[in-house]
């Protein structure tokens, strides 16, 4: 089916946008939690039309429970021997250098990636990445969900060993191919998001990762985040934010996209700050925070068709500096 499919591509009139290389990528790790590791990583890298130009596989030691075993197959006798991330963050550098980072459920890829590079005291040297999730949504391809079997199955790719980083990244990257050219044939604007580097992370206290050992947030579609339940604010909503005004105590912000802050970091200095972090965007929010506002996100378009302000990272980070006490809300942000 794909040397079928690939005979009728050679006359597609390519798009001049189109990204000039890929690098598919697959991470197999010891958990989804925002403190959990790398065990191994797969990187095939394709030209500018899909064609695979190298391929690269690595184990990783993550210095720590290597999580299920049962679904990677990587027991701790198996990862000891293997290089520690640093060790191994150059040459993955270099096989995403320049490239746009594709992966299946590419948020989690991506986030995984750049917090161990944080961890290194290093960045990922990737600026795109493309979900493949996200291209069978825009191609409407007719697949039963959104598993990668069922995208690998749809173009005839066999897998041969699933959850096995190099394995998923060849199925990957033969399936990605038919889905880039039937989207130059259709002309059809590729769901490329931004990625920022994270700059600033931290583990979690040892006490709060103990707790949490044995127990692994089960996978949700869309996200790689478990969910995080915080106390009540304690304040009221005063309403949106105001261009120009200051944050005020109680005022519900959202985020959306990479933060170069890690996403935990950053809403804990929120909720310090006496703000109500909002999961999704409402007419009740108060502000959302993104440094990709015309990303296609469920949050962006929501904060689009509500008149929700949106501002960036950086404006966030200095307004976090100055938020009003809520005490003092009655005499309004101007006698701040």
């Amino acid at each position: 089916m794909l040397q079928d499919h690939a005979a009728a591509e050679s006359p597609t009139p390519w798009p001049d946008a189109y990204p000039q290389g890929y690098a598919v990528v697959d991470v197999e790790t010891t958990g989804l939690a925002r403190d959990d590791r790398i065990v191994s990583a797969a990187v095939y890298q394709l030209d500018a039309r899909g064609a695979v130009e190298d391929q690269w596989y690595t184990l990783v030691n993550p210095q720590r429970d290597p999580g299920p075993v049962w679904i990677h197959g990587l027991t701790t006798e198996v990862l000891s021997g293997a290089p520690l991330f640093p060790e191994i963050a150059g040459e993955l550098a270099e096989r995403l250098d320049g490239r746009v980072l594709v992966a299946h459920n590419a948020a989690f890829d991506w986030s995984m990636i750049s917090r161990e590079y944080a961890r290194a005291r290093s960045t990922a040297p990737v600026r795109q990445r493309l979900c493949t999730i996200a291209l069978s949504k825009e191609l409407r391809l007719p697949l039963p969900n959104h598993k990668l079997e069922s995208l690998a199955a749809h173009y005839g790719v066999v897998q041969q060993r699933a959850h096995h980083a190099l394995d998923d990244a060849r199925v990957l990257a033969e399936a990605f191919r038919p889905s880039l050219h039937l989207a130059a044939e259709a002309g059809l604007r590729l769901p490329l998001l931004a990625c920022q580097p994270l700059t600033e992370w931290s583990e979690r206290p040892a006490a709060t990762r103990a707790a949490s050992v044995g127990h692994q947030p089960s996978y949700r579609p869309g996200t790689w985040r478990p969910s995080r339940k915080r106390p009540a604010c304690p304040y009221p909503n005063p309403g949106r934010y105001k261009a120009g005004e200051q944050l005020i105590q109680g005022m519900r912000v959202a985020f959306s996209g990479d933060t170069s802050v890690d996403r935990e970091l950053l809403e804990d200095r929120a909720v310090e700050a006496g703000l109500h972090i909002a999961t999704s965007v409402s007419r009740l929010t108060s502000v959302l925070v993104t440094n990709d506002p015309d990303s296609p996100t469920s949050k962006t378009s929501k904060a689009r068709s509500f008149g929700t302000p949106v501002i960036d990272e950086a404006a966030f980070m200095q307004l976090l500096g100055h938020v009003v006490p809520a005490a003092r809300t009655a005499e309004g942000p101007a006698g701040a």
